[in-house]
């Protein structure tokens, strides 16, 4: 019989996680967890303050990257210089060839426009499936979300079990505003992605995503065509449906 992976209980970590600086408490999962602590990067201001830990302090934490075949070239060029900077390895995960291959072919390159359902298989599979197997083996995903983002990380906690992939997330920079993580990029001469000087805020696949206009809410730049009850990608939906955009 295939054995299942219990929840954990949190409220040990959490206690322990308290107090404990940014860089501490990576440091207190990756010993707690050898070897099975992870970290999904896009490149995003966010993803590389959090990187700038992991590398110049040598935590025993792996990176890794989703490459859908239709990031920005400002993406890739970010990508390479962190990889330069830091003398660093990060493993991309890349979508099924013949899974995408089908896709396009019946669809087109572009059939996201077309359907929220097009979208959100373009997700999946670019994505959702390649997200999978880079957690697979895991017990910790560390993940760049922040609550400034969207309403619907008000509440989230900054440890939780994510029942989809059994394991748990953690949340380093929740609280972090977008000044803060600014600043701290500023001072450590951290590369970043230069779209978000352009009103870039979350940059995703060059076709879907759009620099924000002022006034406009930090969603607007993402799947700009959808309503907005639509705007998800599938990488931080719970088993019970709820979604962390």
């Amino acid at each position: 019989m295939e054995s299942v992976k219990i929840s954990p209980n949190l409220q040990h970590f959490q206690t322990q996680l308290q107090g404990l600086s940014e860089l501490e408490a990576l440091q207190f999962l990756a010993a707690q967890f050898p070897g099975k602590v992870v970290f999904s990067t896009s490149f995003s201001i966010e993803d590389q303050a959090i990187t700038y830990w992991i590398l110049k302090h040598q935590l025993d934490i792996k990176i890794f990257t989703l490459d859908t075949g239709r990031l920005f070239p400002e993406t890739y060029s970010v990508w390479e210089r962190t990889k330069e900077k830091y003398n660093a390895q990060i493993t991309a995960y890349y979508p099924e060839a013949n899974t995408l291959q089908n896709f396009v072919t019946q669809n087109g390159p572009n059939a996201f426009y077309a359907s929220v359902e097009n979208r959100k298989l373009c997700c999946f599979i670019r994505k959702v499936e390649p997200l999978q197997k880079a957690l697979l083996g895991n017990a910790v995903w560390i993940t760049g979300l922040r609550a400034e983002h969207s309403p619907d990380r008000k509440d989230l906690p900054m440890l939780e079990w994510d029942s989809s992939h059994a394991i748990i997330k953690f949340h380093p920079i929740l609280h972090w505003t977008t000044e803060t993580v600014k600043t701290f990029i500023q001072q450590h001469d951290v590369p970043y992605n230069p779209l978000h000087d352009r009103g870039f805020v979350s940059i995703g696949c060059a076709p879907c995503t759009r620099a924000v206009q002022p006034g406009e809410d930090f969603r607007a730049g993402r799947w700009w065509w959808e309503d907005a009850t639509k705007k998800e990608c599938g990488l931080h939906v719970h088993a019970d449906n709820t979604v962390h955009r």
